[in-house]
């Protein structure tokens, strides 16, 4: 189980300290898909880069499973459990796909076992297996790569932070599928996710609302999910602004 208390953090804008994450507590429960949602630029990301140890509270603790992580480094918090997938995926000139989930891996594998994660994103292996992680890949594949790897860790929590950017619509809906089997497949570990879409809201057991750095709303998806979407409607009532979808709601 994953447990923030009284977490804060801020950075210095023009000589003056700008809070982004104000004194947050909460607990991602083991078994659990956990969506935290809420409006751009209220801190989410923040919280999760937080989470995996990118960046350091300047107040509060972060534990794991009881043993408290909070000055731990990115290394030690993967060792320790924690799998991470960026928001914009990371190139790796001369390091061959093959090479990266072998290294999530932790050991020696097969071509044929590293295959196995590429074909549980949607991607075809022998396509895919000794291409380079470099500017020829899109950033849709370099994301379902980058979950594959997620996926090789077998970690205890994994993160994703806003994993539907820059994917196609297919791709969207294998990814909602691969979320759907590591809840059911991977016992006792938590899937955190960053996201607004309603697709992954739909399959949260819980939904966290973070706005202006506070945690203002949690619960089940039965629970928070209408009162986002209402809230949604009065704002588009008023604006009289029409609801533009993403390629991935199309």
């Amino acid at each position: 189980m994953l447990e923030l208390r009284n977490v804060s953090f801020g950075v210095e804008d023009e000589g003056e300290k700008k809070e982004i994450i104000r004194d947050i507590s909460l607990t991602v429960p083991d078994g659990a898909l956990t969506v935290i949602t809420g409006p751009n630029g209220g801190g989410k990301s923040t919280l999760a880069r937080l989470i995996a140890g990118i960046e350091r509270p300047h107040s509060g603790q972060i534990f794991l499973d009881g043993q408290d992580i909070t000055d731990m480094s990115i290394t030690d918090r993967a060792r320790n459990g924690i799998g991470f997938a960026f928001q914009q995926p990371v190139r790796f000139k001369g390091i061959e796909v093959f090479d990266l989930i072998r290294l999530a891996v932790g050991r020696k594998i097969s071509a044929a076992d590293a295959c196995e994660y590429l074909s549980a994103v949607g991607l075809c292996a022998r396509d895919y297996i000794r291409r380079e992680v470099n500017s020829s890949l899109s950033g849709g594949e370099l994301k379902r790569i980058e979950i594959a790897t997620v996926l090789a860790k077998s970690p205890r929590l994994s993160v994703f932070d806003e994993p539907e950017a820059g994917i196609d619509l297919w791709s969207f809906r294998n990814l909602i599928e691969v979320f759907e089997g590591m809840r059911r497949d991977i016992k006792n570990s938590s899937i955190l996710i960053i996201s607004h879409q309603e697709r992954i809201l739909n399959i949260a057991d819980e939904i966290m609302v973070i706005k202006d750095g506070r945690l203002v709303n949690r619960g089940t998806k039965d629970e928070v999910l209408p009162l986002l979407m209402s809230t949604e409607s009065a704002v588009r009532e008023c604006t009289g602004i029409n609801r533009r979808e993403t390629a991935a709601n199309a």
